[in-house]
């Protein structure tokens, strides 16, 4: 059996946890246990392995596959009954309509020898989605193993909070384990794990340094960062390949690679393009603009407010919120150009990344460049809703009450000026700085 510090990377606490609530494979365990965090936190990836390395006799549910209590009630029996039987051959498949029907079957199946003297695993992923489902299934979750008096744990694997699942009647506490936010020294650790046979960990693990540095303020998605190394890793080693340089020269590297991953940041993180034809951009030297197909945002049609309030999210989101005043009233008194020339913002903004900005200075602005007078109604915000749901502005959070939501512009300086000519407004006298 390997050990599971070498497989399970960066979540060492909470595999110690669970092993410990685990316990001996004879023992009762905690009757339910809710593990949640950000998606791509290792929830999933850290419960199956580690059942999977200590041979435990489980079931994998996704919610979103089963979209009825009746198809995962039935998934679930299922799957036991192939355990149970998979040493006698094939089994017959078993339905289930109602819970009453799930519990005296589960009784029925957990009789067998091979699960009599274990504890079961049942995982729920996606557990969020019980929400939707008959109002008895969470509750009974949650209480299994004392409603079938057998060896039982269910996990729910979410990415909301246990408060957001706390059904009225009939609930039971489950053990509640936090999976935190890889760190940047996380995701370089398990990214450079990755690194292909033919290439030294070292050289590997220094382009991930420079991958980290670039995508790292605006992704943090452990599955977008791998997909996006495999993909610019061929980029990278180029020259290498080609004898112009060699593995440490790495200010040659970077200067090869600093225009693809400009490129990928509007491009491949957004999932404008497949994985072939990015590919095909980089064997090519060609504009990923040229591509067919490419991006289905960039051809629609926006309403006319919702333009307006494009750009100004466009300038909320490059622009230092003090430049507001020179740029946005008219009586703004005399300011000294030099004042904001900072030894720090010599770095233009759109190299760093879009930063957040409240709702209220995205409305202010808006109110600001719109030719008419435009009044806060529900038609505006509604538009802002639509923007989020397209992926032309990002919601960053809303945990601040005193703030309010935050959001971040995710299109191109070249996008938002089509989209400025489309209503004659020239962004480039509003931009603090620009490539």
């Amino acid at each position: 059996m390997p050990h599971l510090e070498n497989v399970v990377l960066c979540r060492e606490s909470q595999v110690s946890i669970l092993q410990s609530l685990f316990g001996e494979r004879h023992h009762f365990s905690f009757p339910s246990i809710f593990i949640y965090g950000h998606t791509a936190s290792g929830k999933t990836y850290v419960t199956q392995t580690l059942l999977k390395t200590l041979e435990l006799p489980h079931v994998f549910m996704n919610c979103v596959e089963c979209f009825t209590s009746r198809l995962l009630l039935e998934q679930i029996l299922n799957k036991l009954n192939h355990l149970r039987s998979s040493e006698g051959g094939c089994s017959t498949h078993i339905t289930c309509e109602t819970f009453n029907d799930f519990v005296r079957l589960f009784k029925q199946i957990t009789k067998a020898e091979s699960l009599k003297d274990q504890t079961v695993y049942i995982v729920l992923d996606k557990a969020e989605y019980l929400r939707d489902m008959e109002a008895n299934l969470l509750p009974g979750f949650l209480r299994l193993q004392e409603l079938t008096d057998r060896n039982v744990t269910v996990l729910f694997l979410s990415e909301i909070v246990w408060e957001k699942f706390r059904p009225n009647t009939g609930c039971f506490e489950p053990f509640v384990l936090y999976f935190p936010d890889y760190s940047i020294g996380n995701l370089q650790k398990i990214l450079s794990h990755d690194h292909p046979p033919e290439y030294s960990a070292d050289f590997y693990a220094a382009y991930i340094n420079i991958l980290l540095g670039v995508f790292y303020t605006v992704c943090r998605d452990l599955k977008e960062l791998r997909h996006l190394a495999v993909l610019n890793f061929p980029k990278y080693c180029e020259p290498v390949v080609k004898g112009e340089a060699n593995e440490r020269d790495t200010r040659k590297l970077w200067r090869n690679i600093e225009p693809h991953l400009k490129r990928a940041m509007q491009t491949v993180y957004l999932r404008e393009i497949s994985s072939s034809q990015w590919e095909k951009v980089q064997k090519d030297d060609t504009d990923p603009a040229q591509l067919k197909g490419l991006s289905a945002y960039t051809h629609v049609e926006l309403p006319y407010y919702s333009k307006f309030i494009l750009i100004a999210a466009y300038l909320a989101s490059y622009n230092p919120a003090r430049t507001d005043k020179r740029f946005f009233l008219k009586h703004h008194g005399k300011i000294k150009k030099t004042s904001f020339l900072k030894k720090h913002e010599k770095t233009s903004n759109h190299l760093l990344g879009p930063k957040p900005f409240p709702l209220d200075r995205l409305l202010a602005i808006l109110y600001s460049i719109v030719d008419s007078r435009v009044a806060p109604t529900a038609n505006i915000f509604s538009q802002i809703t639509s923007l989020v749901t397209l992926q032309l502005l990002t919601l960053v959070g809303h945990d601040d009450q005193l703030d309010g939501p935050k959001y971040k512009c995710t299109v191109s300086l070249d996008f938002i000026r089509a989209i400025a000519r489309t209503v004659n407004f020239d962004i480039i006298k509003y931009l603090y700085d620009f490539l």
